[in-house]
């Protein structure tokens, strides 16, 4: 048996972050596959200290429009299989998606749309979570272990953010969009941090514009989702708070295989 750790984090700007230490916290945490999002860059922008970090294979799939949007996947084990999206060009065209595929698992990091811009944004949103799960429904039927990871933009239940009555009218806590959550877990997913903490006041994301990050008034909305047959390997999942350089902290799984 041998234990690895999968690490997600919004980064709101690769090259931002780069500048606050991220590959002393990459170096540090060593993550076998790190996730990141809101890349907010293309490849060809980018040079060879974000495309070849020691010891890691490096995937991106970036949005058409600069500066927006895009993950990235770095994996110390080469993947079997890498897909940019999920074969629709509305969505595929944001850079939202990027699938690796590995003996054990297949892994999706995503950047899912926020919805508080415009009704439109909204709309959006919510057309993007179905068709997720109409992917996801799809991969069932060939892949059995599967691990979802990413920023979700939307808080499950009342624990989930800091203050649930003053955000029961905002995108991000909208009975709609916390219906999605339950429906996806229904699939055959369980939210991998409240496996392990059921406690409150543990957040993922603060308002830049209020310090709220210095009076813990925040929002969980960046999950690890992990099919219900892998719990037997899920071994940790953290909230990495104390970690900054984003409006975002990181979270992490550990998994044994």
């Amino acid at each position: 048996m041998k234990k690895f750790t999968i690490i997600s984090w919004n980064v709101n700007g690769l090259r931002a972050i780069y500048k606050k230490g991220f590959l002393d916290f990459v170096k540090k945490t060593n993550p076998e596959i790190l996730c990141l999002q809101e890349s907010k860059a293309q490849e060809n922008q980018l040079g060879f200290e974000f495309t070849q970090i020691d010891k890691y294979y490096a995937y991106f799939n970036s949005a058409t429009r600069k500066g927006y949007s895009g993950v990235v996947t770095y994996s110390q084990n080469k993947p079997k299989q890498i897909i940019l999206g999920f074969g629709s060009e509305k969505f595929d065209a944001e850079g939202r998606i990027l699938q690796t595929d590995y003996d054990n698992f297949t892994l999706l990091n995503v950047y899912f749309p926020n919805g508080k811009r415009s009704n439109e944004r909204l709309d959006f949103k919510m057309e993007f979570y179905k068709e997720f799960s109409k992917y996801i429904k799809k991969l069932l039927k060939s892949q059995a272990n599967i691990i979802v990871c990413g920023d979700v933009n939307t808080a499950h239940k009342e624990i989930d953010l800091a203050r649930p009555k003053d955000n029961k009218d905002i995108s991000g806590f909208l009975p709609k969009e916390r219906r999605w959550i339950d429906e996806f877990l229904s699939l055959g997913f369980i939210d991998s941090f409240r496996v392990f903490d059921k406690s409150p006041a543990k957040y993922t994301w603060w308002s830049m514009r209020t310090r709220a990050r210095e009076r813990n008034v925040g929002w969980r909305i960046d999950y690890f989702f992990v099919s219900k047959n892998m719990q037997k390997n899920l071994k940790s999942a953290n909230i990495l708070n104390k970690i900054m350089g984003s409006d975002h902290c990181p979270i992490s799984v550990e998994l044994e295989f």
